[in-house]
């Protein structure tokens, strides 16, 4: 598969060398590195003994794939600062949240192979998800590589680019949605007597479990749902108690509002 650089070694970056690593993917000897913060470099050189290098323009000589793995902040000042050193028979993957293809090209031009991808946090265990949108300039067999980078730390799946904003609204932003869920429903079982601990830890197993199994039935929610309520039970008047809340709208508003913003983060 060539060599793979990693521009920015952040929690994002380490994840995906310890996804590639573990899965085997890439040998050490294949991944480069580069982080303007020198403390960075030093720790993953430590942690995964790959290939560190102290230019951003080093890097990108000496990989096949360029995965930049920075802020959206400060992808155009990176990119300006690279576009005369990018091959184009180079493969350019961007995770910055909210920057557009269209954007990229403006810094590298239109005959750039230019892939953009919105993973999220549970890369760190895994269990990531990611969407991955391409340029016309990128083949089948590259698109294939490309998936099989973010498959081996959890999904991936191609969608088109103008999807990218709800993506960001459920995949992206939706962990902390979760989190707060796991909170809420470990906070109920202390008000009730659990130690706080032991109430994480049912909670957390709860969610993955019930995840799970939708994952792996590819069953309705709701009927899984139906299943766990029997007539007149604790199950079903949990579920009156959620709908009266407004659990499923607060979901879905949860959503809408983060895609809205990841929209106007594009402009």
């Amino acid at each position: 598969m060539g060599k793979i650089g990693f521009y920015g070694g952040g929690n994002m970056g380490q994840a995906m060398i310890s996804g590639l690593l573990q899965s085997k993917l890439y040998i050490r000897e294949d991944i480069f590195v580069y982080d303007a913060y020198g403390p960075s470099l030093e720790s993953i050189s430590k942690r995964f003994d790959v290939n560190v290098t102290h230019t951003g323009d080093e890097l990108i000589k000496k990989s096949d794939i360029i995965i930049f793995a920075v802020k959206p902040s400060i992808l155009s000042e990176v990119l300006e600062h690279v576009a005369t050193v990018i091959r184009k028979d180079q493969l350019v993957v961007s995770i910055a949240a909210g920057v557009t293809i269209d954007t990229i090209i403006g810094y590298l031009g239109k005959k750039q192979k230019i892939l953009r991808v919105m993973p999220n946090t549970p890369v760190l265990v895994g269990e990531g998800m990611s969407a991955v949108a391409a340029n016309q300039m990128v083949t089948t067999g590259e698109l294939d590589q490309i998936l099989a980078i973010f498959r081996s730390f959890g999904k991936a799946e191609v969608v088109s680019e103008k999807m990218m904003d709800s993506v960001t609204g459920l995949s992206g932003s939706g962990p902390a949605f979760v989190y707060m869920f796991i909170e809420a429903l470990a906070d109920g079982a202390v008000f009730e007597g659990m130690p706080r601990e032991m109430a994480y830890e049912f909670a957390a197993q709860t969610v993955l479990g019930a995840a799970k199994m939708v994952g792996e039935t590819k069953e309705h929610p709701g009927v899984l749902k139906d299943r766990v309520t029997s007539p007149g039970g604790t199950t079903i008047a949990g579920v009156k108690a959620l709908e009266t809340e407004g659990l499923r709208a607060a979901g879905i508003a949860a959503v809408c509002a983060a895609t809205k913003k990841s929209r106007e983060l594009g402009k």
